[in-house]
C-alpha cells in the first residue's frame, strides 16, 4: 500500500484529490489542512509521498519540504500547486523536492507522477523541459556519444546499491537491512531498474548490467 499525505489549505481540494487517488486500490490518502501541524502528523504516521500546496499560510510547500526533508532525506516530496510554476522552476529544482504537479492535472497525470517519484523519477511538462538552458542541453548531447544505450539506462546511486546487493544473492528484506530502507521503497527501485534495463527477472537484470558494466563480472 502506498500511503500519501497531503498539505493544502483547501479542504476541498485536499478531500477531491483524496478521492481521486484512492480509487487507485494500492493507494491511501490523509489530508491535513495546516502546515504548521504537519511535522508532528508526521512524527506519528507513515507515509510514503506527501503532496504539498506551493503557497499555503505558517509554511509555504519549499519551507515545510525543507524541514520534512531534515529529518526524512528519503520522503518523497511532491509540490502541489495551481499556480503557473514556470517563474518558480529553478527554486523547485534546486529544492531537493521529488517533483511537481498541477491541480489542474488528470488523475492519470497525478498518479504518475506519484508513482515516478517512488521510483526516483521525475515527471517534467514538456514547455518546461524545452526551457533548460541549453548549454546543459548541449552537454548531456556530447555525454550521449559514446555509449548511447548506457546512458539512456544509467543508474542513480541507490539503483546501483541495489543492483549490487542482488548481485550477492541477497533477498529484498536484506538488501534493506542492509541499506537501512523499507522494503517496500527497495522493491519500488527495483522495479524501477527492471524498466531501465527492460527485464522480467533478477537474473535477466544481473546480465544486462555486466554487459553494460553497470556491475562487475565477479
Amino acid at each position: 500500500m502506498v500511503r500519501i499525505l497531503i498539505v493544502d489549505d483547501h479542504p476541498a481540494v485536499g478531500t477531491g484529490t483524496k478521492t481521486m487517488l484512492e480509487q487507485e486500490p494500492d493507494m491511501q490518502v490523509d489530508v491535513i489542512s495546516d502546515s504548521l501541524k504537519a511535522e508532528s502528523y508526521i512524527m506519528e504516521n507513515e507515509y510514503d509521498v506527501m503532496l504539498l500546496d506551493l503557497y499555503m499560510p505558517g509554511l509555504n510547500g519549499i519551507e515545510l519540504s525543507k524541514k520534512i526533508k531534515t529529518n526524512d532525506p528519503d520522503m518523497k516530496v511532491l509540490i502541489y500547486t495551481g499556480f503557473d510554476i514556470n517563474t518558480h522552476f529553478n527554486l523547485l529544482v534546486e529544492s531537493n523536492i521529488s517533483g511537481f504537479v498541477s491541480k489542474t492535472a488528470t488523475k492519470d497525470q497525478l498518479v504518475t507522477a506519484i508513482r515516478c517519484a517512488l521510483r526516483e523519477e521525475v515527471v517534467i511538462p514538456l514547455h518546461l523541459f524545452k526551457q533548460l538552458r541549453r548549454a546543459e542541453a548541449h552537454a548531456s548531447h556530447e555525454r550521449c556519444q559514446g555509449n548511447e544505450e548506457a546512458l539512456s539506462i544509467s543508474l542513480n546511486e541507490k539503483e546501483q546499491q541495489i543492483l549490487n546487493e542482488v548481485s550477492k544473492g541477497l533477498t529484498n528484506r536484506h538488501i534493506a537491512q542492509n541499506l537501512h530502507m523499507s522494503q517496500r521503497s527497495v522493491e519500488y527501485t527495483l522495479t524501477g531498474v527492471f524498466n531501465k534495463l527492460e527485464v522480467r527477472s533478477r537474473t535477466e537484470a544481473l546480465i544486462k548490467a555486466k554487459e553494460l558494466g553497470l556491475i562487475s563480472e565477479s
